[in-house]
């Protein structure tokens, strides 16, 4: 078990630099259309999973459905808001608070044990570098220069260490505000994937590799934590 502020945020720091290389390796080599595609279907199954094995069974444990509810139906509700306002808020916002609840998750995994926060920030680099890898490319194709979209998908990377801040100081604090987090989180991270990565994905046609790399994406975080 780690009880150390700074040591928690040390790890989370190797997630950081993962979005900050692969959004700069993405904006340099700009990768074609259907590479992009490939890398935005391998990153939504990745945040996908990340609910799936992650958020959910948490939730479950907490036991606390009303809060929960809250927190995903105000999720939601930002989420539509922010696409409203602005044209990149769209998929900044989501992978933010994505990248927010991703770094409260490793927090606590750490608080749990060293081995299931350890399983946890491997998820967690390997998401940030897909995200990187895809999202840069989306930024640059509706209008932002290259190195803003690297300097913005920087900023929003920093997101993680607010979140495993927040994870270290709230862990064992109340069940119910946390349960109403992770619901608001969830709502997020689920947007992210259906009208963010995929919609922007689908607008380049589809082949069967393409396709496959979602479920390939889906695949990985749950061999990790199996592991």
């Amino acid at each position: 078990m780690i009880e150390n502020l700074g040591s928690v945020l040390a790890y989370t720091l190797i997630p950081c630099f993962s979005l900050l290389a692969g959004s700069t390796f993405a904006v340099v080599r700009a990768p074609g259309v259907r590479l992009i595609s490939a890398l935005q279907h391998f990153a939504a199954g990745v945040v996908f999973a990340a609910v799936a094995v992650e958020l959910l069974p948490l939730l479950h444990t907490l036991d606390s459905p009303i809060s929960m509810i809250v927190g995903f139906v105000l999720g939601i509700a930002a989420m539509l808001a922010s696409k409203a306002q602005l044209e990149n808020a769209g998929i900044i916002v989501p992978m933010a608070v994505d990248l927010f609840i991703d770094g409260l998750l490793v927090a606590v995994g750490f608080a749990a044990g060293l081995m299931g926060g350890t399983i946890l920030l491997i998820g967690l680099t390997l998401e940030t570098l897909s995200l990187g890898l895809s999202t840069s490319p989306t930024l640059v194709r509706r209008g932002m220069p290259g190195f803003q979209a690297v300097l913005a998908m920087g900023a929003t990377g920093l997101v993680i260490l607010l979140g495993a801040s927040f994870g270290h100081i709230v862990v064992g604090v109340s069940d119910e505000f946390l349960a109403g987090i992770l619901g608001f989180g969830v709502a997020a991270m689920l947007y992210l994937v259906t009208e963010e990565l995929l919609a922007e994905a689908h607008k380049v046609p589809d082949t069967p590799i393409v396709t496959a790399t979602f479920f390939a994406g889906f695949l990985v975080p749950i061999i990790i934590a199996a592991i």
